[in-house]
């Protein structure tokens, strides 16, 4: 018989933190806007709970509230129990003065926040951060430090450097390892972790959580780890909580709510995720969107977008049953999920080309009936560094090794995906690209025409450069800040097309504009257009940037990052929106990421390339079923490790297969191969000589690794391997920050 929760299971399992239902509400305008609605769930001793929901669903308000720091004017109301040690009486957190606050604060239950550059005072070094923290909460300055470099240690940092610089001195990776260590200096039981991972690539992702599961052993840690990457926290978390609209919809065992969740919109949003290995055709997007939090539905806040929804969904909270051991569903219709919504996470599409050994390296090629459109031969681009006055005077200054050596081609409808960490170079190249930066060497062609000739008007110049620029469009990573936010999304739409179409009518400009806008899901088109950008979501100021885009008719599109700010429900529906819209205008894209399963979804339904770039340096590319199936690039393989699968039996939290977690400064690049320094396969040769990626073919249409492994017969084979050290972050002096 199905039973309705009246206790969590977890009151039996020693929880550490008890919120009973917990609602956080803000008065705006007269209008309380519900941000997380009587949310009962129990924090179990020394697990990791994955919080897991997509962005504004009330996950950060949940942590907050579990120290009692939601900012006013938001009104937490509920219970939250916290009990320092087993069997003791249970502090009331919501009924706690400033001062008792302060101590439970980081003393008790510590926070890391999302952005660790805007955790730090920039004025301080980070070592002036933990004296200030032990300062304040009366602990013993030089023990404290003591600790504090144990911990930095523990987290692959070296401490004195670290201890000494400021934050913007640091990468993103470091900033956020020295942020988590300050997090745990005064020893706190309950680490409530937001986002901590959200802004950094691949490889630091995964190196981050395998330290923490170091530390959780080594510290008795319990952790709150909230994303809305679910992939990346399946594996590690021991169980998950699904937040959809600001309240729970199911929690359990990580394998469990994965394998078989019992909820409509689990069993969705699994499905909305970009996998790495999935068939393409069972990745689909969410449909409709999530309410607003000042119109909250009445009943289950998903019935607006449950296939399974019924009059009583509408109507009536859903309680909690118990749909399995420990799992629970807020869903009437749970037993009818499973064939609702339909999801088997190990079923795979990618192809295991490792496993074909009659698959040659090289055995894809383009159309060759496809025109270039965009052509790099050898192309670098250098920056010179600000280095200051004096620096400047002598010469001193030594240039940014943003991109060396590139040679491209990017065809008709042509998709190139380009993968690698922060300061490979990924941006860099794509700007240079669609004529954007000029390069320091090598030549950029359009259809035959060189771009900076025809700039600067040397020679026969048979394309005009306004024409090319018309033909090269961008779309940005954030496009809130690439929108002007005083002017309407009408009128800035207008402005290009008064700018390279004079002579068009207000009657026909406005014509294109609403149709591309209905063309892209924003109906009515006219209500959308007289909107500011502040009043879009995130995922329809995107649609705008590409309408932009497209009102030039381009022939490439630089995807600068585009669906990384997304929620995972919507990546799926824009990246298809991309090809749809490629096909009928005809467009080829320069699609950036640094996350292999977006790359794949989109190259791979496009019959498009993956290109692998590594400190400036395409290492590795060709077509995404090859590339990811069957790695050639060491580093390659690297990033296939660290892109979490779906399944959280497959994945294993373990050290990574890297002699170093951090990227070489790109102003001093390793001699001879430049991934040699954190190459797991590395040999002295490596040292020495460069791998070219064409292997004595051309790279342009053909599948290609700049690896010595790849050559048989090469003298790699006979040279020293290098010693295996120990992973450090020595490797990366504090340099100012490189354009991606």
């Amino acid at each position: 018989m199905i039973e309705e929760q009246t206790a969590m299971a977890g009151e039996s399992n020693d929880p550490i933190i008890e919120a009973r239902n917990v609602s956080v509400t803000y008065d705006l305008e007269n209008q309380d806007a519900m941000v997380l609605d009587d949310v009962d769930v129990d924090l179990r001793r020394e697990e990791v709970l994955g919080v897991v929901g997509e962005s504004g669903s009330g996950k950060s308000m949940l942590a907050n509230s579990m120290m009692n720091a939601v900012q006013q004017p938001g009104i937490t109301t509920g219970e939250i129990r916290y009990y320092p040690e087993p069997d003791a009486d249970p502090v009331h957190v919501l009924e706690l003065d400033d001062e008792e606050l302060r101590s439970l604060r980081w003393e008790e239950i510590s926070m890391v926040f999302q952005g660790a550059l805007s955790s730090f005072n920039p004025t301080l070094t980070i070592g002036g951060h933990f004296e200030e923290t032990l300062k304040a909460h009366d602990y013993d300055v030089e023990e404290g430090m003591e600790r504090a470099r144990q911990l930095l240690s523990d987290l692959y940092l070296e401490p004195d450097r670290v201890l000494q610089s400021y934050a913007h001195e640091l990468s993103g990776g470091m900033s956020q390892r020295a942020l988590i260590a300050l997090s745990l200096v005064l020893e706190p039981k309950v680490l409530l972790m937001d986002e901590p991972t959200g802004a950094l690539d691949l490889l630091m992702q995964r190196s981050i959580l395998s330290l923490l599961e170091d530390l959780k052993e080594k510290y008795d840690l319990t952790l709150l780890f909230i994303t809305h990457d679910l992939p990346l926290v399946a594996g590690v978390a021991d169980r998950l909580a699904i937040l959809y609209a600001f309240e729970l919809a199911e929690v359990g065992p990580s394998e469990q709510v994965v394998r078989q969740s019992r909820h409509p919109y689990t069993r969705a949003l699994l499905k909305a995720v970009p996998n790495l290995d999935a068939p393409l055709e069972t990745m689909k997007p969410i449909g409709g969107t999530a309410p607003n939090p000042a119109h909250v539905p009445d009943g289950c806040h998903y019935a607006p977008r449950c296939p399974l929804a019924t009059e009583e969904c509408h109507t009536q909270d859903p309680p909690w049953y118990d749909v399995a051991d420990d799992q629970r569903s807020a869903c009437f219709h749970y037993d009818e999920a499973a064939d609702t919504v339909p999801f088997d996470v190990t079923e795979t599409g990618l192809a295991e080309l490792a496993e074909q050994e009659d698959t040659p390296a090289d055995g894809w090629t383009m159309d060759e009936d496809d025109d270039v459109v965009m052509s790099l031969d050898d192309v670098s681009v250098h920056f010179e560094q600000n280095e200051g006055l004096i620096s400047s005077m002598f010469g001193e200054s030594q240039p940014v090794r943003a991109v060396d050596d590139v040679t491209l081609d990017i065809r008709e409808n042509d998709v190139i995906a380009l993968v690698g960490e922060s300061g490979c170079g990924k941006t860099t190249l794509g700007k240079t690209v669609i004529g954007v930066q000029r390069p320091t060497h090598g030549s950029v062609s359009y259809r035959g025409q060189d771009v900076w000739d025809a700039k600067d008007g040397r020679g026969d110049v048979e394309i005009p450069h306004d024409e090319i620029r018309r033909t090269l469009q961008i779309i940005h990573q954030d496009p809130g800040s690439a929108l002007n936010p005083n002017k309407k999304v009408l009128t800035s739409l207008e402005a290009p097309l008064k700018k390279w179409e004079p002579d068009m009518s207000v009657e026909d400009r406005r014509a294109r504009i609403f149709g591309l806008l209905d063309r892209v899901g924003m109906q009515p088109p006219q209500d959308y257009a007289h909107r500011f950008p502040h009043q879009l979501s995130g995922g329809e100021q995107q649609r705008v940037a590409l309408v932009r885009a497209l009102l030039m008719n381009p022939d490439v599109i630089l995807a600068d990052e585009a669906v990384s700010a997304l929620d995972v429900s919507l990546r799926v529906e824009t990246m298809d929106l991309l090809l749809e819209l490629q096909a009928e205008f005809n467009t080829s894209f320069v699609f950036i990421s640094h996350t292999l399963s977006n790359a794949r979804y989109l190259a791979e339904k496009a019959d498009g390339r993956i290109g692998i770039m590594y400190l400036g340096e395409i290492v590795e590319i060709g077509p995404p079923e090859e590339v990811l199936g069957d790695p050639q690039h060491p580093y390659t393989k690297v990033l296939r490790w660290a892109t979490a699968d779906l399944d959280p039996s497959a994945q294993e939290i373990e050290d990574p297969p890297v002699r170093s977690i951090d990227i070489p400064d790109p102003v001093d690049p390793p001699e001879g191969c430049r991934f040699h320094t954190r190459c797991p396969e590395a040999r002295e040769i490596c040292k020495r000589e460069e791998p070219a990626l064409d292997n004595d073919e051309s790279v342009r249409d053909t599948r290609a690794a700049a690896c010595f492994r790849t050559d048989e017969d090469h003298d790699y084979w006979d040279s020293e391997p290098l010693p295996i050290e120990e992973p450090s972050a020595e490797a990366e002096p504090a340099t100012a920050e490189v354009d991606d």
